[in-house]
């Protein structure tokens, strides 16, 4: 399994991106070819302090081949032009294979 992790900085403004992401960018990235299951949140907490990112979305693909072929395809490149869109503070992404620590 290989996850796609997308952290985001707050916005200049929160209600639109909320809004943004949930009608217009979450139906984009569930077109992705090879998407297996995703999820989001806005509630991100921080252990201590205040929490450096407004929202997070991790997605998961069966290795780092089928997210490459995901993100470098129409819908891949449709995704990812909307983010522009609504992530106003910008954005962090990062991919990595997921291990099992179960033992």
């Amino acid at each position: 399994m290989h996850r796609l992790l997308v952290l985001y900085p707050k916005p200049a403004d929160p209600d639109h991106f909320r809004d943004y992401y949930v009608t217009k960018h979450l139906p984009l990235v569930r077109e992705m070819p090879g998407l297996l299951g995703c999820r989001y949140s806005f509630d991100v907490a921080a252990a201590g302090g205040e929490a450096p990112y407004f929202a997070v979305f991790e997605a998961d693909f069966a290795d780092a081949a089928a997210l490459a072929a995901s993100r470098a395809s129409e819908q891949g490149q449709r995704a990812a032009a909307d983010v522009a869109d609504y992530a106003t503070g910008g954005v962090v992404v990062i991919d990595y294979p997921m291990q099992d620590a179960a033992g």
